[in-house]
């Protein structure tokens, strides 16, 4: 090698060597007074994280510490913001000197003062990465990972991922270190490098993100995939009424959301003794308790399978249907209105519409796959389907609130991994 060369090629290794982010960072969750912001590492690394209004000197640091029992990531919590504010933030690593930049907005302090801003998000479910050895022989079951891309350049606010959104396998199931790989093969996608820093992300999870397919509370390793999304995602809380799993709640503006846990306390799909329940009864207290409180213009219930569909198909909540008649007579005998399922899991998209005797309607939008194998089944029966709504190919939702408090409109649209519109619902505040 060329004498030059060479010294160019050795001046330039250190700089690669120094790339030490894993993933990241990626916006976790917002609110008026605190934002996370999260990050991993490839090896054990001392995180400094600044922050500081844009335009402003004033900047505040905070130190934390990434280590393999954490899957070297790191939640990085900026506190004590000012509301409707624009947030400038660094992240160094002070090990590799490796080091990213961003914005982030808190939310804004509209109540009492002026009309709800107007905003939207994303959603998308069964998120299939492929990894040929781990894989099934044969075509593969990822379609490729362009729709996060096409994602990114949507003006919105936050996503909602609704489970699926990471694939375990076979040999990940039973190990610690086997569902980390995944979780970080995931995370790691250079596609989605742009679509983390760009809008702020929550997430549940479903079977496969829990565990093998159609996994139940049997599952010896919940606890470990409930450890590895609790350090891969950035959500609020998790679990409520002093029991574990996933389930928490935020607002965003003028509108709740209910993130529900499926799986943790899933009764056997097969088991014929014994309650047959999804959520179990303490969740389901708690999801009528919030939704009576609540007054927000719109009530988004987020559930990894689908609810509305009355076909008793897969895993349809029909396939448990004493527990699904329970929650919507709940929700007719409270007179809770403005209730919006968004579901995941099916490989298909469709809204559907259930009209209860009182005059209310109930909605549940299924959003799937994001890039997993999509499937037709427009035939099986669900008779709620809102017409021209179902799509079996890849794609993702966009949801938009407009409009003042008392007449708010949802918008409800469906686009293809290219970001092509194909179809919008729009849905008045009851």
């Amino acid at each position: 090698m060329n004498k030059h060369y060479l010294l160019l090629f050795l001046s330039a290794l250190p700089i690669f060597c120094w790339a030490q982010i894993q993933s990241g960072p990626m916006l976790g969750y917002n609110s008026m007074r605190e934002v996370a912001v999260w990050v991993q590492s490839k090896n054990a690394e001392e995180i400094s994280f600044q922050w500081w209004q844009k335009g402003s000197e004033k900047v505040s640091t905070k130190s934390y510490q990434t280590k393999a029992e954490s899957a070297f990531t790191a939640h990085l919590i900026a506190d004590y913001l000012e509301p409707g504010t624009l947030y400038e933030y660094q992240i160094v690593l002070q090990n590799s000197k490796d080091s990213a930049k961003g914005t982030f907005r808190t939310q804004e302090l509209w109540q009492h003062r002026k009309e709800p801003p107007n905003f939207s998000f994303i959603t998308g479910s069964c998120a299939y990465t492929n990894e040929e050895k781990y894989d099934r022989p044969g075509e593969p079951y990822g379609k490729g990972n362009e729709i996060f891309e096409t994602i990114a350049q949507q003006e919105a606010d936050l996503m909602l991922w609704l489970g699926d959104n990471v694939y375990l396998r076979e040999a990940d199931w039973t190990s610690r270190s086997g569902i980390f790989h995944r979780y970080t093969h995931f995370k790691s996608q250079p596609e989605l490098q742009a679509l983390w820093k760009e809008m702020h992300h929550y997430a549940i999870w479903d079977d496969h993100d829990y565990g093998p397919n159609d996994a139940d509370r049997s599952y010896i390793g919940k606890e470990l995939t409930l450890e590895a999304l609790q350090h891969f995602w950035a959500n609020p809380g998790y679990g409520v009424n002093n029991k574990q799993g996933i389930t928490t709640q935020f607002s965003y503006n003028d509108v709740d959301f209910f993130l529900l846990d499926n799986r943790y306390y899933r009764s056997p799909n097969e088991r014929e003794s014994g309650e047959r329940e999804i959520l179990g009864e303490s969740q389901i207290q708690w999801l009528i308790d919030a939704l009576v409180y609540s007054k927000a213009s719109f009530k988004f219930v987020l559930i990894g399978g689908q609810f509305l569909n009355p076909a008793a198909v897969w895993e349809n909540h029909a396939t448990y249907p004493e527990e699904r008649e329970k929650i919507i007579q709940l929700i007719e005998k409270e007179n809770i209105k403005n209730v919006i399922f968004l579901s995941g899991d099916r490989h298909k998209t469709e809204l559907s519409k259930l009209s209860l005797k009182n005059g209310n309607s109930i909605y549940d939008y299924t959003s799937s796959p994001l890039t997993s194998k999509s499937y037709n089944s427009s035939e099986e029966g669900n008779t709620l389907r809102v017409k021209g709504t179902h799509v079996s190919t890849q794609n993702f939702g966009k949801l938009s609130l407009s409009g003042d408090y008392k007449n708010r409109e949802l918008t409800i649209s469906t686009f293809n991994t290219k970001g092509e519109k194909l179809w919008e619902e729009t849905i008045t505040r009851e």
